[in-house]
């Protein structure tokens, strides 16, 4: 439980304090652009009232409170997991950044009615228009990890007889 505890702290604290250097650091508001590696990596500043891509942000008072509540309880379902199920360190830690990542989001939710994004990446000639933010890195990153190395049953295969 502490490589849980340690990830999704972990994972908590750079996803909002990123969003604080973003917001209050480089004094970015809404549509402000920031060439970092440009085309690669660009801080473009928004609000998201949903989840990806915009999703479920037609009515951004009830998304928040819906998707604030259901981070609470994926958080607490991928807790109730860990200690019942998962075994492997890589995916006790995935499940952590997913915990990390999701309760940071809920927190943006909270205190501003939205989450804060910022990371554009585009490559190789493919212009990307979504922004995203480091809590949703680390989702991914942990959901990924989760489906890989979460299971380490042992399968009956064709080859025992």
């Amino acid at each position: 439980m502490r490589t849980l505890a340690l990830c999704a702290i972990f994972a908590f604290l750079t996803d909002q304090l990123s969003k604080l250097y973003v917001m209050f650091g480089l004094d970015m508001a809404v549509g402000d652009r920031i060439e970092v590696l440009s085309p690669l990596l660009v801080f473009v500043f928004g609000w998201n009232p949903g989840i990806n891509f915009g999703l479920f942000s037609d009515n951004p008072e009830l998304s928040r409170w819906v998707l604030t509540v259901l981070a609470i309880v994926v958080s607490g379902f991928l807790i109730w997991w860990t200690k019942r199920s998962l075994t492997r360190p890589i995916a006790i830690a995935g499940a952590g950044l997913v915990i990390g990542g999701a309760l940071a989001n809920a927190l943006d939710r909270v205190l501003y009615g939205a989450v804060a994004d910022f990371l554009n990446v585009s490559c190789c000639g493919i212009h990307n228009p979504f922004i995203f933010n480091i809590a949703d890195i680390w989702i991914f990153a942990g959901a990924f990890a989760i489906v890989i190395f979460g299971d380490d049953s042992k399968k009956d295969g064709a080859a025992q007889v």
